[in-house]
């Protein structure tokens, strides 16, 4: 077990992380203290980031073999599973980082009578804490100060009473060497204020998960990460309480993040479900009301057009909740990624505008939307095709990987049955058109041009068992003459414009617009010689169907 933790120490040693930041001062005294981390701060070693009045660090690591503790843990002891343990001098490490969220033991130079500050910059995460029965706790909690002060242990866990029920013990450090004087038990939670930098052994014969008064429930510990393309994150709060509660919750900056960790863009973007049914920007508090021993689901979005067009930028921040009784205070990370828009995309444009050639004809509206499918591959270049058929499988390519091609034979021979092919059928079959203007990204018009032959099968001009429209000229004795251009039926020059916005088109669901989901204004001309020119226009929508940016042509 020790090996275990010396290893979890070297693994986070010197690593780069995203985060979020945000700077929580602790107040100490010579002696021992015990503070919890509300989030991590395994950014840099425990020696650079805590100063040189701090002599050792130990880390409680909660029953890890689930056994019952021969001794007390308020004195703690090395080379037991139960601390793993830093000293400046290096003595018999096993420790390296602050790892957080956690609860630790840091012993400073001098007496109790020496008072010291630290700020400590960490990455907030979400509040986690596993009562255990058969051990003891040793517990921080994000209590709220905004009263001007903290609320008592009576009042935060009016809840949860088992924790300081009959028979439980609670203790703090008050600085000082260990003995009798330090850690003091807590006699009156009642008039006990919960400190939100400082921990607390708790001896409650309970196992349970109590945080805060408001329970706070996430699919991920890693808050509200949208990644490069996740377009929703539920935050569920249940109301503990026999009385009514109201929740406030405000996006907040994060801070600048320490040296050598990834550089921050900005803010993310946050949007929430309103109870219209649409998504509104999060700019300012939200005051959510919850009902008595009732849960409440929060659905938020992210608006990724406001994020900028750089690949890969990343952008944090953090979601602040408080409740109207001042008991807690926690901040949720969130993160986000701007996403690559290289892969392959597939929707449709709908054309409900077309010019009409009939002498004074007004309008162009069309009594309903005619759509076409549009296939559409971006590479990791940002060059951009139009494709009249792709294929996702197993490739034959050496090693078989999953991938895309625009040909059948490209795909592995025994592996066929499982793959995919998408068609864009008023394309001509095997067509790749990857020459014109623009490019696949926000507020940017891509313009591709490609010909439709005379006779090709989907030239509306052909007709196969049509003779003044086959291409062919039946001769009397039998044989059949293939005709040129122009002579039934005429080539087509197909110019199409596709225009992404930042917003989607009125009645568009803004859910993942911007990197699960493209679309904005659609254009095209249709020529063709003895024919006078044809504009359509419409909206167009594409989903992402892969986010491979390689593609096998063929």
């Amino acid at each position: 077990m020790k090996a275990f933790w010396t290893l979890l120490g070297l693994v986070f040693l010197g690593t780069s992380v995203t985060a979020q930041w945000q700077t929580t001062n602790y107040t100490l005294k010579g002696g021992w203290n015990a503070i919890t981390l509300s989030g991590d701060a395994s950014h840099d070693s425990i020696g650079n980031v805590l100063p040189e009045f701090v002599e050792e660090v130990w880390r409680w690591n909660p029953n890890p073999d689930q056994v019952q503790f021969t001794a007390s843990p308020l004195v703690p002891s090395a080379g037991t599973p139960e601390w793993s343990t830093w000293r400046r001098n290096g003595e018999g490490n096993t420790l390296s980082q602050l790892v957080g969220p956690g609860t630790y033991l840091l012993k400073c130079s001098g007496t109790a009578a020496d008072n010291y500050s630290v700020d400590l910059k960490q990455s907030p995460r979400l509040p986690n804490s596993r009562w255990v029965r058969n051990g003891a706790n040793l517990f921080g909690f994000p209590s709220s100060n905004a009263a001007g002060s903290y609320p008592t242990m009576s009042e935060y866990f009016a809840t949860f009473p088992a924790a300081f029920a009959a028979g439980t013990k609670i203790y703090k450090y008050v600085g000082g060497d260990l003995g009798p004087g330090n850690p003091v038990q807590v006699f009156s939670p009642s008039f006990e204020n919960l400190d939100r930098t400082q921990a607390y052994w708790f001896s409650a014969e309970v196992v349970g998960d109590f945080s805060t008064p408001v329970q706070i429930s996430l699919s991920s510990s890693n808050g509200l990460d949208f990644g490069r393309t996740r377009p929703i994150i539920t935050v569920r709060l249940r109301n503990r309480s026999d009385a009514t509660v109201t929740v406030a919750i405000e996006p907040v900056d994060s801070e600048a993040a320490p040296v050598g960790q990834p550089a921050i863009s900005g803010s993310v973007p946050l949007t929430l479900l309103n109870a219209e049914g649409t998504y509104e920007a999060l700019s300012n508090p939200h005051n959510q009301v919850i009902a008595p021993q009732s849960t409440v689901e929060l659905r938020f979005g992210i608006d990724r057009g406001s994020m900028g067009s750089e690949s890969e930028a990343y952008y944090a921040s953090l979601l602040r909740l408080t409740d109207s009784g001042n008991l807690f205070d926690v901040s949720l990370p969130v993160q986000a990624r701007v996403a690559s828009l290289a892969g392959l995309w597939i929707g449709d444009a709908l054309v409900t505008n077309v010019g009409s050639k009939v002498p004074d004809s007004t309008g162009t509206t069309t009594p309903r939307a005619f759509p076409l499918r549009w296939l559409l591959h971006v590479d990791e270049a940002g060059t951009a095709r139009l494709l009249s058929q792709a294929f996702m499988g197993s490739l034959a390519s050496e090693g078989n990987p999953v991938g895309i091609c625009t040909s059948e034979s490209g795909l592995l021979e025994s592996a066929k049955g499982s793959a995919s092919r998408m068609v864009s059928a008023h394309m001509p079959l095997d067509t790749v058109v990857s020459t014109g203007t623009g490019a696949v990204a926000p507020s940017n018009t891509l313009m591709r041009t490609f010909t439709i032959p005379f006779n090709d099968p989907t030239n509306p001009l052909v007709h196969t068992y049509h003779p003044d429209h086959d291409n062919k000229n039946a001769r009397p004795d039998g044989t059949v003459e293939h005709l040129a251009d122009g002579q039934e039926s005429y080539s087509i020059t197909r110019e199409v414009s596709f225009e992404f916005t930042t917003t989607p088109p009125e009645g568009i669901s803004p859910v993942g617009w911007g990197s699960a989901v493209l679309g904005g204004n659609y254009s095209e001309v249709l020529k063709t010689q003895g024919y006078d020119f044809i504009t359509t226009s419409g909206i167009f929508i594409l989903q992402r169907a892969s986010e491979s940016g390689t593609i096998i042509l063929d």
